[in-house]
């Protein structure tokens, strides 16, 4: 799969309340006999209402073929330990994107193994133009994810409030094509070959992730997920597995990973038993950050035998 200008309108109560803190609650009261105005609900712009239309017949299109399951694929889809094996090389040692100066442009190339050392702190901010319904539910499928998630790695992960080094965007149109200086103060010196990718994310791309290092070390440092909010539930929960899975150092896609959501098929919209495999092998202490193919593969085909318990064939 592939702020913040709010555009939310203020209802008059804001204004009210506002002079009458000012005014020491003189001369803001609401007439007697009139009711007050209803609250006003999040504005949908043109821009997002259309971006909603387009990705609601995309959805559907994509479950009318079957795609973004949510079964795991543990039927019709069995792996063993050399195709689990060559999957994390594939996905985990080579990189999907180059990023240049003017942008992010689709390129395998060989890397080494990145993953996060610290504990991964995320914190996920909603414009305000998203609805209130739908921003309770990305926020609990967020904290539930991160959870399977940590257990599954054996890695410190939780949500936050507070610092965080993981920030999840999940933007409207318009907010997402304002969210430079949000991102400047979210990612200190971040390119500005990635605010322009994110401002002007093409209407095929569902939602990316940038993890960043300092000074080209093989940890990551720093991570920026952002997500359309105008993707209908399914596609959005698929996006939120996709991006933080490969904000975690599973930075690749391979054709022949199944089942996996590492995969542009979108033939899986959660991850998988075979993706959760994928995730345990990286944060293996016997693995270490930097290493390259040849000095990771030994390792790796130790580790993935054991975790499907039979030996190399």
């Amino acid at each position: 799969m592939n702020a913040a200008r709010h555009t939310a309108r203020r209802p008059h109560g804001h204004a009210c309340l506002a002079a009458a803190l000012a005014l020491a609650l003189a001369g803001c009261a609401q007439p007697p006999g009139i009711p007050p105005d209803p609250p006003a609900g999040p504005q949908i712009t043109p821009a997002s209402a259309e971006m909603r239309a387009h990705f609601a017949r995309v959805e559907s299109n994509l479950k009318g073929q079957g795609l973004l399951r949510t079964d795991g694929g543990t039927e019709d889809a069995p792996f063993v330990t050399r195709q689990l094996v060559e999957n994390f090389i594939r996905i985990a040692l080579y990189d999907e994107y180059v990023t240049t100066l003017s942008g992010l442009y689709q390129r395998e190339t060989k890397s080494r193994l990145r993953r996060w050392e610290e504990p991964v702190r995320f914190n996920l901010e909603i414009g305000a133009a998203v609805p209130a319904a739908q921003a309770r539910r990305d926020r609990a499928a967020l904290a539930d994810y991160v959870s399977r998630l940590s257990r599954i790695a054996r890695h410190p992960m939780r949500v936050t409030q507070g610092e965080a080094n993981f920030h999840v965007l999940i933007l409207t149109e318009d907010e997402r094509r304002a969210i430079g200086p949000r991102l400047a103060e979210l990612v200190p010196g971040i390119g500005q070959g990635a605010v322009r990718t994110i401002e002007t994310m093409p209407v095929s791309t569902f939602c990316l992730v940038y993890a960043f290092s300092e000074a080209n070390a093989p940890t990551y440092a720093k991570a920026v997920a952002v997500i359309r909010a105008e993707h209908p539930d399914a596609l959005r929960l698929s996006c939120i597995h996709e991006e933080i899975a490969q904000g975690l150092g599973l930075a690749n896609d391979s054709p022949a990973a199944r089942p996996s959501i590492f995969n542009d098929d979108e033939e899986f919209g959660l991850l998988t038993r075979h993706d959760e495999l994928l995730l345990r092998i990286l944060y293996d202490s016997r693995l270490s950050p930097g290493m390259t193919e040849e000095e990771a593969r030994p390792v790796v085909e130790i580790i993935a035998a054991e975790l499907l318990g039979e030996d190399l064939t």
